[in-house]
């Protein structure tokens, strides 16, 4: 039940993106600001619950222009709370943005915020905020893709503007490895759950895609990792224990017709969240 309510109330990514971004911090030896993290999960909680509720309503449309699944009809019955939630979690977010956020991370904050503001004119038809940008992002309109990229970085931004804080932007270099790797595994979450929702029939032979990517980008990591381990060693254990994920989304699609499509979907996310055992190592 626990495990449930965190996926239906749109707390796995928040939670997600909490643990990648003090683990891009860890790596970096950057001690975030306790403001940075909260106004993180914040904000993606925010957007979740937005994402979500929009897609309902696309899909109690006649006829529907969305396939809804648990969590929009969970959104949509308890929208009278859930909108206000999201609404109160964007607002506690924006004063410690304004206040705290660096100069120098500004700009890329704001380019985040406008990325984010074209996903959802692209995505959800009825906002058509920037067309003339959504023409121009037609290449770009994956929705695993999108997400993947966003959320990679809004996961980097809080440990990039504590380094233009403090000054410490050389150590921006082991992030790049990890940051590229997350990226590659935001997207195979996102692609695996989408070919999982999308395929006809729920079983083994309806979708063999995302076992496929999900090995390829499990040996990549693994190389990656080895090639880090010498000269980076706290960037390879992040890639390796992003690699460990990508292992288990394999597990996932090869026994996914065992598991009920709420707890395959929730465990999508939940295995995302190895890198919270490098957390306890020192900083």
């Amino acid at each position: 039940m626990p495990l449930r309510l965190w996926h239906l109330a749109s707390l796995d990514a928040p939670t997600v993106a909490l643990i990648w971004s003090l683990a891009f911090a860890w790596v970096a030896g950057v001690r975030l600001q306790p403001w940075a993290p909260v106004a993180l999960a914040l904000i993606t909680w925010a957007v979740y619950i937005a994402d979500r509720l929009l897609d309902a309503r696309a899909g109690m449309q006649s006829p529907p222009r969305h396939l809804l699944r648990e969590r929009h009809y969970f959104h949509w019955r308890y929208r009278r709370v859930l909108a206000p939630i999201g609404l109160l979690a964007a607002t506690a977010a924006a004063p410690l943005v304004i206040t705290r956020l660096p100069a120098a991370a500004r700009l890329p904050d704001s380019a985040l915020a406008a990325a984010t503001l074209v996903y959802f004119s692209g995505v959800h038809a009825r906002l058509r905020i920037f067309p003339d940008i959504r023409r121009l992002a037609l290449p770009f309109r994956s929705r695993a893709f999108l997400i993947g990229a966003i959320f990679t970085a809004a996961c980097l931004l809080p440990v990039a503007s504590q380094m233009a804080h403090t000054r410490t932007l050389p150590a921006a270099g082991p992030l790049a490895s990890p940051a590229l790797f997350f990226g590659v595994l935001a997207w195979l979450n996102c692609r695996a759950i989408g070919r999982w929702e999308s395929a006809p029939e729920f079983s083994l032979e309806a979708n063999d895609g995302p076992l496929t990517c999900a090995w390829m980008v499990a040996i990549a990591g693994a190389l990656l990792a080895l090639c880090l381990a010498g000269a980076e060693p706290r960037a390879s254990m992040l890639v390796a224990a992003g690699t460990a994920s990508a292992l288990l989304l394999g597990v996932l699609d090869r026994f996914r017709n065992r598991l009920t499509p709420m707890a395959l979907r929730a465990a999508a996310d939940l295995v995302l969240l190895t890198p919270a055992l490098l957390l306890r190592l020192p900083q």
